[in-house]
């Protein structure tokens, strides 16, 4: 039975943790999927290079807006995706091969782990072969989340797409329905859609980006239907069928819905569920994720655990975060760091984009909070006016004598004009002292952030 100093599931941001600081160490990874992990391989990657190429699309159609007359002779399909996966696999590949040959103290075991004891595991070899019995001195799980799918829709036999496989796809389906209404289906949905797809989604909510403030979710979902076939609480209400030319029905509350391609993007879950996670002694959340505490130490001395299987927060950059503060804790026992997950930031790179940190409102008035808002539009300063932007909205939340709860946005580039408030939640600069005490450059876009900071109604 092979013993090893360190085993580490998932080589995803586990992968970044052993460096030159571990060459001492007999160090053992384990990957059942495609190397690398979910955000280099399936997520956040790829999906964003195709992003990019949509974007570049819509603003070829819009660009009559600025008296510049412009069209599409062709979407060709292949070359995209070709150009993303020609730079990504390499890089998966490449990474296999350095821990694989290129590092004498670790072993790379290909195969789905179970946990067989503390500390403990079974690893079956994606070739079929027998299973390995591995033990380690200490553990870290990293082995992400993947797909949710309805069982309605699993169980169906038709045929259907989630983020795992929807990118190589050889054609973009003429009409293209899409399950789920959260970031992932918002993000699809702009990139099939400006790439040629007639694109329908069917959530089960009353909104999309419910997760969103909830003025934000409603501009959105507003925005939406003016874009793509938007149905609201349209859960399935039967399994789907497959004619025999191959067209898909989607049977809902509002009637059958008739595509080409059915993706699945009802969120993900993580993957405690596949590990035998209580075998190991390891405690979990009723959603599947593994309990950890603020050093991302499991119930099993020894264990720790990051990323998505165990993180309310599915999002790469809290990953790595936590890939740092368990990297330090291996190294540095005596003197441990902990995770510091207060003031979570994200995006959707739908389109507009959409990012936040901090409370939304409802969070205030559920909580019994004292707020107010302030709501800026692009088009009120000089650059969103020259961008004849219609709909794009900086929304602060602060407290009312000035200290910043929440920022929501929504419009071009909000992933990056968020940046700031990020910064000032993080640190604690209130909203007059940030407003007033540096220079914001005109006429540049984050003017729209200055101008929502003065006018937040404060004491």
């Amino acid at each position: 039975m092979p013993h090893h100093d360190l085993v580490i599931i998932g080589t995803g941001s586990g992968n970044s943790i052993p460096d030159d600081r571990f060459a001492g160490l007999d160090v053992a990874i384990i990957e059942h999927g495609v190397y690398g992990g979910t955000c280099l391989n399936v997520g956040c990657i790829p999906t964003k290079m195709y992003v990019y190429a949509a974007d570049v699309a819509e603003t070829i159609r819009r660009s009559g807006t600025y008296g510049v007359d412009a069209s599409i002779d062709k979407i060709r399909w292949a070359d995209i995706r070709d150009r993303v996966f020609g730079r990504i696999d390499p890089i998966s590949r490449g990474g296999q091969r350095y821990r694989q040959f290129e590092q004498p103290n670790t072993t790379v075991y290909l195969g789905h782990a179970r946990f067989t004891g503390e500390r403990a595991l079974a690893v079956a070899p994606t070739d079929g072969g027998e299973p390995v019995e591995v033990t380690g001195d200490r553990v870290v799980v990293a082995a992400g989340a993947r797909p949710a799918v309805p069982e309605m829709i699993a169980d169906s036999g038709v045929p259907f797409h989630t983020s795992d496989d929807v990118m190589r796809i050889d054609d973009v389906p003429r009409r293209l329905t899409i399950v789920g209404g959260g970031y992932i289906a918002a993000e699809f949905a702009h990139v099939f859609s400006a790439l040629g797809s007639e694109v329908t989604i069917a959530t089960r909510g009353p909104a999309l980006l419910r997760d969103q403030d909830e003025e934000i979710s409603a501009r959105f979902t507003e925005l939406a239907a003016h874009r793509w076939n938007v149905l609201l609480d349209a859960a399935p209400s039967a399994p789907p069928e497959r004619r025999a030319d191959g067209t898909i029905l989607l049977h809902c509350p509002h009637g059958t819905i008739e595509s080409d391609a059915l993706l699945v993007a009802a969120g993900r879950i993580p993957n405690g569920d596949r590990l035998d996670a209580a075998a190991g002694g390891l405690a979990t959340h009723p959603d599947g994720r593994i309990v950890v505490d603020e050093q991302q130490r499991t119930s099993v001395p020894g264990v720790w655990a990051l990323g998505d299987v165990s993180s309310e927060h599915q999002l790469k950059h809290v990953a790595n975060h936590e890939a740092a503060v368990v990297r330090h804790n291996l190294l540095h026992p005596e003197a441990p760091r902990c995770t510091n997950n207060a003031h979570v930031p994200s995006a959707v790179f739908t389109d507009p984009q959409v990012a936040r940190i901090g409370l939304r409102e409802q969070d205030c008035r559920e909580r019994g909070i004292p707020y107010v808002t302030k709501v800026q539009r692009y088009g009120d300063v000089a650059f969103g006016w020259a961008m004849e932007d219609t709909t794009g909205v900086v929304k602060l939340v602060a407290s009312p004598d000035g200290t910043l709860l929440g920022a929501h946005l929504m419009g071009p580039e909000a992933s990056s004009l968020i940046q700031p408030l990020i910064q000032a939640i993080t640190f604690g600069l209130d909203a007059r002292t940030m407003a007033e005490k540096q220079y914001w450059i005109h006429p540049a876009l984050p003017e729209v952030i200055e101008n929502a900071l003065l006018g937040l109604p404060l004491d």
